[in-house]
């Protein structure tokens, strides 16, 4: 019997998390929400819209919220679309199953493609990946509705796909609508961003992180509330950053980053050499990469903390962040042993904190 053919990993998935498409619940956004449901009850929609703001803070979620909608309202004058007070479409309605499953007439990603040679991610949108695109645009639509472009993340194209794509909202069908998620709105190709409505999402607040986790079900359901919030009051506005928090010992491995850095400019040198042997090494990626979260969201919020207080310590910890910066890139680029790396960011904090 032969084996049925394995989907191809997402890019645009987090983990074993549910995906954008399947989720129904979205908090902590509603003006957002409002904003997309009247322009499009009043027949206003933009034909592309830059969907910007901090990874994990629900950009995606409310891109497929409003593709769902629009596939099961393709009347902007219907009574049910002037009538309705979000976008939510339940689960049960055609629209929404067809779009859970992948079953998209008219819905189409745009994303980092999968790689079978070497069994990882393409590091960019490429050409090729738009180019699918538009051969899809250009054909009837499915439904005679709406067809939705969702591109996930905008920050993924290179320049010959950045391009590919601005002819094609230059030039859309008729109903075509462009949704582009951007963690960085600012480095999209200018010529992009001036035909797109921008549209932000700010960070969420701590609750609407702790809600949105408990919504995605499977384990995260079942986790303590007190680890979820916990997790949430430390995730930088992001459920991504709380998912990832909550992701084996990894809360508890930033509590004792966190208990570290609060010392500065106090340092115990055996605890620090002892976390750069675990930080070292191939097999460590998932602990320094929470390290180097954990640095950056401590360097951010010292730097915020300083900034009413005059510029003198505030520009030593500004140097530190900008030192810290390109050491860690060097390592990266450069594959430098990490261990040095966190050795010298403990030394430099240290200088930081003393002023």
């Amino acid at each position: 019997m032969s084996k049925e053919p394995t989907a191809a990993p997402e890019s645009d998935r987090f983990e074993d998390a549910p995906h954008p498409r399947e989720t129904l619940a979205f908090f902590g956004h509603a003006a957002a929400e409002q904003a997309l449901l009247t322009a499009y009850r009043q027949d206003r929609m933009a034909q592309a819209w830059i969907l910007g703001g901090l990874e994990g803070v629900g950009k995606a979620t409310l891109a497929w919220r409003l593709a769902r909608f629009l596939q099961a309202h393709p009347d902007p004058a219907a009574p049910e679309v002037q009538q309705a007070e979000s976008l939510f479409v339940p689960g049960e309605a055609p629209a929404a199953r067809r779009i859970a499953a992948m079953a998209l007439a008219d819905v189409f990603p745009l994303r980092r493609t999968w790689n079978e040679k070497t069994k990882k991610f393409f590091t960019e949108i490429r050409i090729d990946d738009v180019r699918e695109i538009i051969h899809a645009f250009h054909q009837g639509s499915g439904t005679g509705g709406w067809r939705v472009a969702i591109v996930d993340c905008a920050d993924d194209l290179n320049r010959s796909s950045a391009n590919a794509l601005l002819k094609l909202i230059e030039e859309p069908p008729e109903r075509a609508l462009f949704l582009l998620i951007a963690h960085q709105p600012g480095r999209l190709l200018p010529t992009i961003r001036s035909r797109c409505r921008k549209l932000m999402l700010g960070p969420l607040a701590p609750p609407d992180i702790a809600q949105a986790a408990r919504a995605l079900g499977g384990p995260y359901a079942a986790t303590p509330p007190d680890v979820i919030d916990e997790a949430a009051a430390h995730a930088r506005g992001s459920v991504r950053e709380a998912l990832r928090l909550l992701d084996g010992d990894a809360i508890a491995f930033d509590r004792t980053l966190r208990a570290m850095f609060d010392r500065l400019p106090q340092i115990d040198w055996s605890a620090v050499h002892a976390l750069s042997d675990r930080l070292a090494g191939r097999d460590n990626e998932a602990a320094y990469a929470t390290f180097m979260r954990a640095l950056h969201r401590f360097l951010d919020a010292r730097v915020k903390t300083l900034a009413g207080e005059g510029a003198g310590r505030l520009i030593g910890y500004a140097d530190a962040w900008q030192e810290i910066g390109q050491a860690a890139r060097e390592t990266e680029v450069f594959n430098f042993d990490k261990k040095a790396l966190v050795l010298g960011i403990f030394e430099r904090l240290e200088r930081a904190a003393r002023g």
